[in-house]
């Protein structure tokens, strides 16, 4: 282990927003294996509502993630469009 590295305790959400799509796919599937090591069970992930580049291609990633139960979209008071709620296994 890089001994530079912070070690920061995991959240139960994760931010991609103004990252391009490679980062934020290696970003969502780190952060996936991450939060099923912390014992979290739902998440939120949080890509923005812009374009919908970054919420198609994490979605897309979602629906075949081995760690994830389901997903949706956020509701109200959640982030709306801006966030998907995952549950993980």
């Amino acid at each position: 282990m890089d001994s530079n590295r912070r070690v920061e305790p995991v959240t139960d959400e994760v931010r991609l927003r103004h990252l391009t799509v490679d980062e934020a796919l290696l970003k969502l599937d780190q952060y996936l294996n991450d939060a099923m090591l912390a014992g979290l069970y739902r998440v939120r992930v949080i890509h923005g509502k812009g374009s919908g580049t970054i919420r198609q291609v994490a979605r897309r990633q979602l629906a075949h993630h081995p760690l994830v139960k389901s997903y949706r979209p956020g509701g109200y008071g959640e982030g709306g469009a801006g966030v998907t709620i995952v549950e993980l296994i």
